[in-house]
């Protein structure tokens, strides 16, 4: 891999639908050229997958996500999954597993749980992922369309259209604002240990009070080092972040401890990252069911 691969990369880990031409525009190369080291990195199986990444809260869901150490990833898993669905799971560096789950009802309960199973596990951190700002106002016209795209994210309008039997205009419409959408994210899933010299990594902040303020001042300090747009959960945010050298990881992340408002810093480097969507498949055919038009009337009636 080199820059331009990376870059390309981080386009696509913020939005797949991206154009081939418009990343070329951006980072100063053709159309042509981004397809074809998008192709050889999908030889290479630096891009694993695009994928569809759906916020559970969207679909009326909450998601629980746990720190954990001590026993394998398999184990862990297995274990939670007692509670509710697996959502993302990635195995880091030095023992650390990030995990979540998905669940319906009741997830302080569920925390308590889970908490319970996983006794013999030192359990670093879990909570509630939340965020205030997120809103969503899914249509039945949407519905249809994520569930076509699940499969294939990257489908032309055309294809979509004619899957799903809607105009062109009407699918236009859906996909824009479902690409402006915080909750929805199209993205790909990588492979951190085929990325060569290039090493991924997150930060994790817990800020003291203002978290836009403190966004903010990140966002102007590390963007040159994001490789994908940060993750805010109620007063943490989550830096997805890359190095070409190993010691820059902790200038950054010593960087981060000195900003004003940042009360603690975690830093993990993934293994491998799992994205898995069979809740989402048994929710769309839930959200199909319903009577309603709008979907999210339903979920906070």
């Amino acid at each position: 891999m080199d820059k331009l691969d990376i870059q390309i990369l981080s386009h696509l880990l913020n939005n797949c639908r991206k154009p081939d031409r418009q990343i070329g525009q951006e980072i100063g190369i053709s159309g042509v050229s981004v397809k074809s080291r998008i192709q050889k990195m999908l030889d290479k199986k630096i891009i694993q997958e695009f994928v569809l990444k759906i916020e559970p809260p969207v679909l009326g869901y909450s998601v629980l996500y746990f720190v954990v150490t001590g026993k394998e990833i398999d184990d862990i898993i297995n274990q939670i999954k007692l509670v509710g669905d697996p959502f993302f799971v990635v195995p880091c560096v030095g023992g650390i597993a990030v995990c979540s789950i998905v669940v319906k009802e009741d997830p302080a309960q569920k925390m308590e749980i889970a908490k319970n199973l996983l006794r013999d596990v030192r359990v670093l951190s879990i909570f509630e992922a939340k965020n205030p700002e997120i809103r969503s106002d899914l249509t039945k016209t949407d519905i249809e369309i994520i569930d076509i795209l699940l499969k294939n994210p990257r489908l032309k309008i055309e294809e979509i259209a004619k899957k799903s039997g809607f105009s062109t205009k009407t699918v236009t419409r859906s996909l824009d604002k479902l690409q402006n959408d915080e909750a929805i994210q199209f993205t790909v899933i990588y492979n951190p240990k085929k990325m060569e010299e290039f090493i991924p990594f997150v930060i994790l902040v817990r800020v003291k009070e203002n978290v836009k303020k403190t966004l903010a001042i990140l966002d102007k300090t590390f963007s040159g080092s994001f490789l994908q747009k940060p993750f805010v959960h109620m007063d943490q945010i989550v830096l997805f972040m890359y190095t070409d050298n190993i010691y820059k990881m902790d200038d950054l992340s010593a960087k981060a401890h000195g900003i004003e408002g940042i009360h603690s810093v975690d830093l993990f480097i993934p293994k491998k990252i799992t994205l898995q969507g069979k809740w989402v498949e048994r929710a769309i055919i839930q959200a199909k069911k319903s009577k309603k038009l709008h979907l999210m009337s339903e979920i906070h009636s």
